[in-house]
């Protein structure tokens, strides 16, 4: 699949615009919130307070292929200011999912449009179950990491898939493309999910177990053979499933997409890998856990994926006893 550019050209947005919270600034977050701020549109990042206080005194720093900037915006560590939202950008990682929805449900206006912007397949499930809370899936496309309070690096891709189309999503998309922001909709937004979710499977935990970049695991020819075997699996799971992931109907064109990706990224560690480095929870369970749950209820085999699963799981309770 070929990449889109990262950044459109750029359409000036009305400051009146449609408002808009982002819930969870870290690198998905930041990039996104970022390039609606840039385009003229009221964003509000909901933060930890180290990123309100740098944001407040210098401004968020969009350090992009393609630019860098600062950019004004407004911060808060109290999600209570997102109440106003017309749109929330849902960035939280999926460890912190059910709480964070539960605490929107109280603020929000019952009009608001939550699009849930996180690894793994079932968030909106999810942020459903524990509030009630309606919510628009995205399959999110970026690279990027926050190596400082305020400061977002982004070095790859930056363009999301939402779906079904109606009047919901076509209100997003449009809000994105004006921004600059590659936002397409798809029919098949399961499928969408479950794409970027074989090569999350294939390339994260490989990346955090081994500490070593995209590019690096390319460069092993028996971390090229597990990534292999890991795809696979997880295509299997996926037509056990009676999910289509798009545009990888030859299982051949999901590990050459999966190696596409590596290459794009040649330099980047996974976000499961920058996770473990810091000593922070990963998102393991959304991911190859995922997997191992769901094939598990189809009586099906995944080693792999359980083995990485598992071997995460390990290295991150190590980590926090430690």
């Amino acid at each position: 699949m070929t990449s889109p550019e990262s950044v459109k050209k750029t359409v000036p947005l009305a400051n009146d615009g449609p408002r808009i919270a982002v819930v969870g600034a870290g690198a998905v977050g930041g990039y996104f919130g970022g390039m609606l701020a840039r385009a003229g549109l009221p964003v509000l990042f909901i933060g930890r307070p180290a990123f309100v206080d740098a944001v407040k005194q210098d401004g968020l720093f969009l350090d992009t292929a393609q630019f860098q900037e600062r950019v004004k915006v407004q911060a808060s560590s109290d999600p209570a200011a997102a109440r106003d939202a017309e749109i929330v950008l849902f960035c939280v990682k999926t460890t912190d999912t059910a709480e964070t929805a539960r605490e929107l449900a109280k603020i929000v206006t019952p009009n608001a449009v939550i699009v849930s912007m996180q690894n793994g397949v079932d968030n909106a499930e999810q942020i459903e179950a524990a509030s009630g809370l309606h919510a628009v899936p995205a399959a999110v496309y970026v690279a990027a990491s926050v190596p400082a309070a305020g400061t977002v690096k982004h070095v790859g891709r930056g363009d999301l898939v939402l779906g079904p189309q109606n009047n919901v999503t076509e209100k997003v998309a449009e809000v994105f493309n004006r921004a600059g922001v590659p936002c397409r909709i798809s029919e098949n937004l399961a499928g969408e999910l479950w794409t970027k979710l074989v090569w999350n499977c294939a390339l994260n935990a490989l990346s955090a177990l081994g500490k070593v970049t995209y590019g690096e695991i390319l460069a092993s020819s028996d971390a090229k053979q597990l990534l292999e075997i890991v795809v696979y699996e997880v295509l299997a799971v996926a037509k056990a499933s009676g999910i289509k992931p798009a545009g990888l109907e030859d299982p051949k064109a999901a590990l050459a997409g999966a190696y596409r990706v590596a290459e794009q990224m040649a330099a980047t560690r996974s976000s499961t890998a920058q996770d473990m480095m810091r000593g922070k929870k990963t998102e393991i369970d959304s991911l190859n856990g995922f997997i191992v749950r769901r094939a598990r209820e189809l009586n099906i085999a995944a080693p792999v994926n359980h083995a990485l699963f598992t071997l995460v799981k390990l290295a991150e309770n190590g980590s926090h006893l430690g």
